[in-house]
């Protein structure tokens, strides 16, 4: 059985919206699933009228050791029941089998990781001054919201939702309308798991229901994923409402420097390989590469090389030798296409620049070298398996050339001088620096941007304390 109503108070209910989601195979253009249903701005109401019974009522006298085994089941049967939860992804936005599976892997860890900090928040006190004693308590922060993306939908879920019910609050999530039927089936698991009702509720739709989740007066905290566009509308409409706590990740145009020291096929394989997952549709892909011009050409060269090869291994999602599928969807293909185009007269095509094949969403792996410094293929987030690469001569000059950008998300640094790369993550203006390596996903440490790639972090402890309210007693 596939779920398509919302799942709200552990029950798969019927939208009143009588609006629909139609979901299309990027791959081929033929039906996935219709009837997917959409949430109103009355089934939102429903969904935090019950996320808040849920916050007041059971959910609220329950241990720590209950909810570290409630998260403890759910991760058991994510995995269990991974293989399914993976081919909807892949049919529903073209993300290769193994890669969704894999995802969904990282959920039931997400899960696991945090069911273990339930019993580790044991706050503050301080020694006693003019008669008061001062005491530090941290309480969950309420009810709260999450509204993911669609290139990596169960692993936004996770980080989402397990950091808030590690923390006590009570949750109400909303997926991509891109790719919302995986995500949609954890209702059932969440029931299973022993969850009591309204804890977690998932929904579907569009930006509108994005919208009122941000603006929902009975909502204390949300989390977005998305573009910087639609994370600013969400920031503005939690300021308009009641001033809800927000944590946005946002996109990224994250830089790597490859130092002529570094080891050249170490640097390949994470330029190539690592950047070219989930068809370079990930905000950390690290899109602007700068290499030093003493090994630039060689570097260019077998990089090209590797493009090309990896083009052979493009195909059906569900096939097992499959690396690179399609993009999500129609849209997402003509945005990708259009800067392609663009980017011929902007930089020098190396490799790639074309569709791939005569039907689906596939698009060459593809190489720009030199393009201009305004060029809209170097500043703009393409969110497709589209490098630029540049040159530098000093280590000042490849800073400058990396923090030249709104975005600071990830960044990388590939040099056989520990002392080197150490220096220059200091001065570089990202969230996450990588030495000698892509970025990787790890939920034990916290993810998030500087300048337009976002607030606040999500992952480790911090990830979790965003759910938190520090209360402070004073005690005479």
């Amino acid at each position: 059985m596939v779920y398509k109503q919302l799942f709200i108070n552990n029950e798969y209910v019927d939208a009143t919206s009588n609006e629909t989601l139609t979901i299309t195979s990027p791959h081929d253009e033929s039906l996935v699933l219709d009837g997917v249903q959409v949430a109103s701005a009355a089934d939102v109401d429903t969904a935090v009228a019950a996320a808040r019974a849920a916050f007041k009522g059971e959910w609220s006298k329950w241990t720590a050791q209950q909810r570290s085994d409630a998260m403890n089941r759910l991760a058991d049967l994510i995995d269990k029941h991974a293989p399914e939860l993976g081919r909807w992804e892949s049919k529903s936005m073209g993300q290769p089998t193994a890669i969704a599976q894999w995802l969904y892997k990282l959920v039931s860890q997400t899960f696991r990781y945090y069911a273990g900090w339930t019993n580790k928040l044991p706050g503050e006190q301080w020694p006693e001054e003019d008669g008061f004693y001062k005491i530090v308590q941290y309480d969950p922060v309420g009810v709260c919201a999450g509204i993911g993306a669609w290139n990596g939908t169960g692993l936004f879920f996770g980080y989402k939702v397990a950091a808030a019910l590690a923390a006590g609050c009570t949750f109400i999530h909303k997926g991509s309308e891109k790719s919302p039927i995986g995500v949609l089936q954890l209702g059932e698991l969440i029931k299973e798991a022993g969850f009591p009702p309204g804890v977690v509720n998932i929904i579907t739709g569009d930006g509108k229901v994005g919208a009122a989740l941000a603006s929902h007066m009975d909502i204390n905290k949300i989390s977005f994923t998305g573009s910087v566009f639609a994370g600013k509308k969400v920031q503005e409409l939690a300021a308009k409402s009641n001033l809800k706590r927000v944590t946005l990740e946002l996109g990224g145009k994250s830089p790597s420097l490859i130092f002529s020291d570094a080891n050249m096929e170490n640097a390949l394989v994470h330029h190539s390989q690592f950047f070219l997952i989930n068809s370079g549709q990930a905000c950390t892909a690290a899109s602007r590469t700068f290499v030093h011009e003493d090994i630039a050409d060689e570097f260019v060269k077998q990089l090209k090389v590797r493009f090309e090869q990896f083009s052979h291994a493009t195909g059906a999602p569900e096939e097992a030798t499959t690396f690179l599928g399609p993009l999500a969807d129609g849209k997402q293909f003509e945005r990708v296409m259009e800067f392609l185009e663009i980017g011929k007269g902007e930089a020098e095509l190396v490799t790639g620049g074309t569709r791939k094949g005569e039907s689906g969403f596939y698009i060459e792996p593809t190489i720009f070298l030199n393009p201009k410094d305004d060029a809209s293929i170097y500043r703009e987030e393409i969110f497709g398996p589209v490098i630029t690469i540049r040159t530098f001569k000093t280590d000042e000059e490849a800073i400058e050339l990396a923090n030249d950008t709104s975005f600071g998300l990830s960044s990388c640094i590939f040099t056989a001088s520990i002392p080197r790369a150490l220096r220059i993550a200091k001065q570089l203006d990202a969230g996450n620096v990588n030495i000698n390596a892509a970025q990787q996903v790890s939920v034990d440490v916290p993810f998030g941007g500087a300048k337009q790639s976002g607030i606040g972090r999500e992952g480790g402890r911090l990830g979790l304390m965003n759910y938190l309210e520090p209360k402070t007693i004073r005690l005479k």
